[in-house]
């Protein structure tokens, strides 16, 4: 397995290439800010040729270059329903620090991305990608699931990082919901996961379990209200 990332833009959002080797098919992971160009390089550095754009959440740090990304390649996107809004309406979703960013961007029509469904199997580009919903940073963040070879893989997005999670203040984010996400989607993944985060330094889940509070305070959560 072939995985291939840069941090794009402002906030560092991680932007990753999954091919099954060098000058192959692959798939784009959560094309963010200004990542049209360095994109551009790092496939053309292995000879890899998207044929869809997967994404993890719907905010603009990780959406920002879906369109022209999609329409440079002619390819399809993937997000999960509950974040579809997030395109149709940005402003709404990503809070008043975030409007300066808004105007004048560009978002595919919801109705242009294809649905991803928790449990669904991605076939794409020689790779298979197993979709959870894990909501709580957002309500449609997803988590992908994915054999790298040595060790299994999990491209988190914005739920899990190396020593922290996503934030949850922002709309339609719930701490709630980012504890049972903890506790049913990332709890119970091994060890050996190795965690490809939307932002920062690749992790694993057994570095996480040990060390991150998140996961600690998850795992001791007692089961109701919310849970």
């Amino acid at each position: 397995m072939l995985i291939r990332s840069f941090p794009a833009g402002a906030f560092g959002t991680n932007c990753y290439a999954v091919a099954s080797g060098p000058g192959q098919e692959c798939v784009v992971v959560d094309p963010g800010m200004d990542a049209v160009e360095p994109l551009a390089q790092m496939l053309a550095a292995d000879g890899l040729k998207p044929v869809a754009v997967v994404l993890t959440h719907g905010h603009l740090d990780h959406t920002f270059s879906v369109l022209p990304v999609c329409d440079g390649y002619d390819i399809p996107a993937y997000l999960h329903p509950q974040d579809s809004g997030m395109l149709s309406d940005p402003a709404r979703w990503h809070g008043p620090q975030l409007a300066p960013l808004i105007t004048g961007v560009r978002l595919p029509d919801p109705s242009d991305v294809k649905a991803l469904d928790d449990g669904a199997v991605l076939s794409l580009a020689g790779v298979e990608l197993t979709v959870r919903h894990a909501p709580g940073h957002t309500q449609g963040s997803v988590v992908f699931s994915l054999d790298l070879g040595e060790a299994p893989g999990l491209l988190a997005g914005d739920v899990l990082f190396a020593g922290s999670v996503g934030r949850v203040d922002l709309p339609g984010g719930s701490w709630d919901d980012m504890l049972r996400s903890l506790r049913d989607v990332v709890l119970p993944l091994d060890d050996e996961t190795v965690v490809l985060p939307g932002h920062g330094p690749a992790t694993t889940i057994g570095r996480e379990r040990a060390t991150n509070p998140y996961l600690a305070e998850a795992a001791s959560a007692p089961k109701g209200r919310g849970l």
